[in-house]
């Protein structure tokens, strides 16, 4: 038995929904602990390739039961949307196999209305939300107005509850000179919605103790990325919710020491969407080159992604962090016509070097990257499987991230497809 986190080390899309996908067929349990449908993975399986946003990876997986949990926010029609777009696909999901916790708070659309007319009306320094109510339906869960999945037990209560809530709301969007929503409109689309899903809940806290008691491999499994963490990330330029690997068992309900090894996700160079700082972003042919070649758009808002090279003092923070055991490094595949390949091994602060990050906004804006020029290997290593077949420049490449960062690299992924993996060590055998 083992219990492994699975957390993004850089600022998402780090490809955590392959190895999740992979993970999850050791995990008897697997467990969406925080985040909305704002999170993207992208799982290619021989012909077919699924996007998920909001159900766990392991849905996909024979045999695995997928949790939603406390920590998550979810709205009821992307959901419902998601298991018929799995399910025309031939994946069979009922409530043997995905679980959804009954005390997770609901994204109901005047948090979307919300969200877009904040971004909008920014002129600069827009934060680049998705647009999804992700941000405020957290801002209504902790101002103890939120509604939760339990809510729909109870179609009395429930309306009371979504009157009140619209009619704070309202307020604000009377004084911003925009229409008011009347809540009469989207109550009964609401409720039948709900009826749906309701068949799928449980208390998630009994789940994952029933679980961890049974001996059984849990997997958890995080969204985003760790400088998207809402205390730990790049500030304001974040996601609602926390990241790291110790919001885990908060948001799933099972205590920090039933965690027996956390895995970090790592791209092999460096990307980010929307706005904020990024250090080591390459605005020249270089980065152009890594985002055609990476496919690097966003699998929920299709953006383009900013990309740049590998930022050893960013990762290393996030191995911190989260207490991370082992990375698994993604996209080295990407890397393969480079003749020469920079690590960021520090940055300048000013006339200061400086080895982590900066909370400080305007220090994060001024610091600039110390790199290291490695010897690129200039051909394809798709679909290698075994380190010992990788160009020697390659493997030197792989070593010199473990020692930057000060944690092994136990898995390489050298392509999208499943199979095209590189296992050097497996995380639920630890113990």
């Amino acid at each position: 038995m083992s219990n492994v986190i699975v957390v993004g080390t850089q600022w998402g899309d780090e490809g955590k929904g392959k190895i999740v996908d992979w993970l999850s067929q050791k995990a008897d349990l697997v467990v969406r602990f925080q985040g909305g449908h704002n999170a993207g993975h992208t799982l290619v399986i021989d012909d077919n390739v699924f996007k998920l946003s909001l159900l766990p990876s392991g849905i996909v997986r024979d045999n695995t039961i997928v949790l939603i949990g406390n920590g998550v926010v979810v709205d009821l029609f992307h959901l419902a949307k998601e298991i018929k777009q799995l399910e025309e696909k031939n994946i069979k999901i009922s409530p043997e196999n995905l679980i959804i916790s009954d005390s997770a708070f609901l994204i109901l659309p005047i948090h979307q209305l919300i969200d877009n007319i904040r971004e909008n009306k920014q002129s600069s320094n827009k934060i680049g939300t998705t647009g999804r109510g992700i941000g405020p339906a957290y801002e209504d869960k902790v101002g103890r107005r939120g509604i939760r999945i339990c809510d729909l037990l109870d179609k009395e209560d429930f309306f009371l509850k979504l009157k009140k809530l619209y009619d704070y709301h309202n307020i604000w969007l009377s004084a911003m000179g925009e229409n008011k929503q009347n809540p009469d409109d989207i109550f009964l689309k609401l409720w039948d919605q709900g009826q749906f899903i309701i068949n799928f809940v449980q208390p998630s806290w009994l789940l994952t103790n029933k679980y961890y008691l049974a001996s059984s491999n849990i997997l958890f499994e995080g969204a985003q990325g760790t400088f998207l963490d809402i205390d730990h990330g790049t500030y304001p330029y974040v996601t609602s919710s926390n990241t790291v690997s110790s919001q885990a068992g908060i948001g799933s309900g099972i205590g920090p020491t039933s965690i027996d090894y956390t895995i970090g996700i790592t791209k092999a160079y460096t990307t980010r969407v929307g706005s904020g700082p990024f250090p080591t972003e390459d605005e020249g042919e270089d980065g152009v080159t890594l985002g055609k070649k990476g496919h690097e758009f966003g699998t929920v808002t299709g953006r383009q992604r900013r990309c740049g090279w590998f930022d050893s003092v960013l990762v290393k923070q996030a191995v911190a962090l989260s207490s991370i055991n082992g990375i698994a490094l993604t996209k080295l595949d990407v890397l393969d016509d480079f003749k020469e390949i920079k690590i960021c091994t520090g940055y300048y602060l000013d006339t200061e070097v400086v080895n982590y990050l900066p909370s400080s906004e305007k220090q994060q804006k001024r610091i600039k990257p110390i790199y290291e020029i490695m010897e690129g290997w200039e051909g394809s290593i798709v679909g290698i499987r075994k380190f010992e077949d990788l160009p020697n420049q390659a493997k030197n490449y792989v070593k010199r991230i473990e020692k930057l960062i000060g944690c092994e690299i136990i898995l390489i992924s050298t392509s999208p497809e499943r199979s095209d993996t590189i296992y050097l060590k497996n995380p639920f055998d630890v113990n």
